[in-house]
């Protein structure tokens, strides 16, 4: 897996020195430097962006301002020459707080840090999407009084025949489901009970 990154700072000598500490991790791809956060909002509306380097002094707008201002955001972690915005930083949900000069050990935990926090989101979304698929094969929709009726598939006691429609008896209703249907209709929506 490899983090998409980009660094925000109106310093060349910082942007280059980042720059080679990115180029150390194998797990960081480096695809833009921005010398203001108006050129950053530039890529990030352009380019998918996993994480940002971003300096907080910086003419015409502070990096914390410019982080508020974000409505999709990518992992941040402030790289900067001043403590005092270290509390702020944290009530904005950043990955980490590198004071300059940064030595590489340090980028390298905090880079670290950052691709943990992306292992764990996909995990988590990887995690919703199969029990969204486990959803999809424990029930059935049908059409029935002029509605669409969701069947829990395990509530079914038995299915009745009747020409051109079918009963769907099950646990949670007194009333059976009738629905435009072939007994064989409902049978193939069916999950195989062999396999």
């Amino acid at each position: 897996m490899k983090l998409k990154c980009i660094i925000v700072d109106d310093e060349s000598l910082a942007r280059k020195l980042i720059e080679d500490n990115i180029h150390q991790l194998p797990f960081l791809e480096l695809i833009a430097t921005c010398k203001n956060p108006f050129e950053a909002m530039q890529v990030l509306q352009e380019k998918e962006v996993d994480l940002m380097f971003l300096d907080i002094q910086m003419p015409g707008m502070l990096g914390t301002t410019f982080l508020q201002g974000l409505r999709h955001r990518p992992m941040v972690i402030f790289v900067t020459a001043y403590s005092n915005y270290a509390v702020e930083s944290y009530d904005l949900d950043v990955v980490d707080y590198l004071l300059k000069p940064v030595s590489q050990e340090r980028f390298t935990k905090a880079c670290y840090k950052a691709l943990e926090e992306k292992q764990k989101s996909m995990a988590v979304t990887q995690e919703s999407s199969v029990q969204d698929q486990s959803l999809d094969m424990d029930t059935i929709f049908v059409n029935s009084e002029y509605s669409i009726v969701k069947v829990s598939i395990s509530t079914i006691t038995y299915v009745e025949s009747m020409k051109d429609y079918v009963k769907i008896y099950t646990t949670t209703s007194s009333k059976a489901i009738i629905t435009k249907s072939t007994l064989k209709g409902i049978e193939e929506r069916l999950p195989d009970k062999n396999s």
